[in-house]
């Protein structure tokens, strides 16, 4: 069960926060601004390349760093080009390997995402790429092993931008839970890589649409931080909803749908919780007989400051829709919500407001993430 006194008592969160979980979500745009100053200094704005590549393939040591991140430049890039996530196969999360695919040559461009820079798969897989003629890049830890891997190959080294780690605070992690213990981590790594991808046209993110987005990062902080009340915080409120709940996640556009992703993934990572996504407007046929099955429920919808020991035990559904809306044509989000009224279904909602792609899913995703965390900290059992 949720701990809903913790939420708006400040010293009680920072108490449970042993990860320092809310520092690293809160300085997300402090950290787009220190991995692009690392880009600068890399000397990625000045690159001039002969076109776009045929695809972009993206590897790293946890969903943050791969699936999520080419889920990113996929819907920003708007399908310019394919961006195809490599999934390592292996015995354990710390022996993981890579495998190129077979047409990838000199036509291709292989990005590399670690926090931790230490994976001898990836040092592996840059070797593939060099054999091969595929351009490898890589953000990763100045002079760690995959950095000299990239040297080796040729390849385009951006120095991965750390948290600030105060005097005595131990070593930082590594290893494929780098990126689970440190939510800047996802930012860090991803900011140089738009950088990149915009200099090869397959997106646009110059470096003044990068500084609006770590202002929107700002903006969410300011918004959602734990001294903000939860009446007035949309993250602590979306934690508060998904109380005791199964959520259900239905999405409306590329950025909503990899915030979807990236949702279900950190409810499972850091709050111990399952859930499950999809995208609208298939959701409403595969998810509708969920809505009448075993883990339907009446729960009023407005009332999550309620006494839930009177309530059934169990999860109970709760619908949560992440909206961009569409450019052209018809929303699917009315019949969602009607879907989830005729079952008396929970819904929650979340829209990022007005501003550039790269603003959206900065704040889709920075609410979300915050929400993650507070669902963690007040859930017996995680800290």
């Amino acid at each position: 069960m949720l701990d809903e006194s913790l939420l708006d008592d400040p010293d009680a969160l920072a108490r449970a926060d042993t990860r320092d979980l809310l520092l690293g979500v809160a300085g997300a745009g402090a950290r787009v601004r220190m991995a692009a100053r690392l880009a600068d200094e890399a000397g990625i704005p000045a690159l001039k390349p002969d076109g776009r590549p045929r695809s972009v393939l993206v590897a790293g040591p946890g969903p943050a760093a791969a699936a999520t991140v080419a889920d990113v430049l996929a819907a920003l890039g708007a399908g310019t080009c394919p961006v195809i996530p490599l999934h390592p196969t292996g015995p354990a999360s710390y022996d993981l390997h890579w495998t190129l695919p077979g047409w990838a040559g000199p036509l291709d461009l292989l990005l590399i995402a670690s926090p931790a820079g230490t994976e001898a798969g990836l040092a592996a897989l840059i070797e593939q790429a060099y054999r091969r003629g595929v351009t490898p890049a890589g953000v990763v830890p100045a002079k760690s092993p995959i950095a000299e891997a990239l040297e080796q190959a040729r390849g385009i080294t951006i120095p991965y931008a750390k948290p600030y780690a105060p005097e005595g605070s131990g070593p930082d992690p590594e290893g494929p839970e780098a990126a689970t213990e440190d939510p800047g981590a996802f930012w860090a790594l991803l900011t140089p890589l738009l950088l990149l991808t915009d200099r090869i046209g397959l997106l646009h993110a110059p470096p003044e649409a990068v500084q609006s987005m770590a202002d929107r990062l700002d903006e969410v902080a300011a918004k959602c931080g734990p001294a903000i009340a939860t009446y007035s915080n949309p993250a602590k409120t979306l934690a508060a909803e998904l109380a005791d709940s199964l959520p259900i996640l239905w999405t409306e556009g590329d950025i909503a749908a990899f915030a979807g992703r990236r949702l279900t993934a950190l409810i499972a990572s850091r709050a111990g919780r399952p859930a499950l996504t999809a995208e609208l407007p298939e959701a409403l046929m595969t998810h509708e007989a969920l809505l009448a099955g075993a883990f339907a429920g009446t729960l009023d919808p407005d009332d999550f400051f309620r006494d839930r020991v009177d309530d059934p035990e169990g999860l109970r559904l709760r619908v949560v829709l992440l909206q961009q809306p569409p450019a052209h044509g018809a929303s699917a989000a009315p019949a969602a919500r009607e879907l989830a009224m005729s079952h008396e279904t929970p819904l929650s909602e979340l829209a990022p407001a007005e501003g550039s792609p790269l603003e959206a899913a900065a704040e889709i995703l920075a609410v979300t993430d915050f929400s993650a965390v507070y669902l963690a900290l007040t859930s017996n059992g995680r800290s």
